[in-house]
């Protein structure tokens, strides 16, 4: 169990990709992590799936009542609602950016780098994305790449629910491997 100890934050709202967050979860379980899903509403957030609102995750703990040093790592879902959501919520970008600040591992998959343009974090970064948000990360001074996953120190970004098994391979990877001194972001 490569991650008996590890705390990871799950970052989500109603609208979450079903698969973007479930099996990273299943797998950062099945590899001894202790996670959370944290949130900017109580009770229970509803996942998307083809199309259509699907299963629901209860909610671990209010974004507004954590902290980053509280965590290892933070995984970020896409959908398109929910980062939709989360990237005009003052707590959750403040929450992202301090993971960048100290460090540690952050990934995220399809739209969910959307939130790392809202938290600031993105400019020189090379990343990946599903298509349609290219031109945004782009135009906010990161380095896209059409492929399945892509590292910089620390950043794991994914395209879409088919990349998730090389995904959640890296993010495994990261989270073991822990801080990285050079992605640290300084104000």
């Amino acid at each position: 169990m490569k991650l008996e100890g590890k705390k990871v934050a799950i970052l989500a709202t109603d609208g979450f990709e079903k698969s973007e967050l479930f099996e990273p979860l299943n797998a950062l379980k099945n590899e001894g992590a202790t996670t959370h899903i944290v949130s900017i509403k109580q009770g229970k957030i509803k996942s998307w799936d083809d199309g259509n609102w699907s299963t629901s995750i209860s909610v671990d703990k209010l974004v507004s009542e954590v902290d980053e040093s509280d965590y290892n790592g933070l995984v970020l879902p896409g959908g398109v609602i929910n980062p939709d959501l989360l990237r005009v919520n003052k707590d959750a970008l403040n929450f992202i950016k301090a993971f960048f600040e100290s460090g540690k591992p952050v990934a995220a998959i399809c739209h969910a780098p959307w939130l790392l343009i809202s938290a600031g974090v993105i400019e020189n970064r090379t990343v990946t994305s599903y298509h349609s948000i290219k031109e945004d990360l782009k135009n906010a001074g990161a380095y896209w790449r059409d492929e399945k996953v892509v590292v910089d120190n620390g950043l794991v970004t994914s395209r879409n629910p088919k990349d998730i098994p090389a995904f959640v391979d890296k993010v495994i990877e990261e989270i073991k491997e822990g801080k990285h001194e050079e992605q640290v972001v300084h104000n």
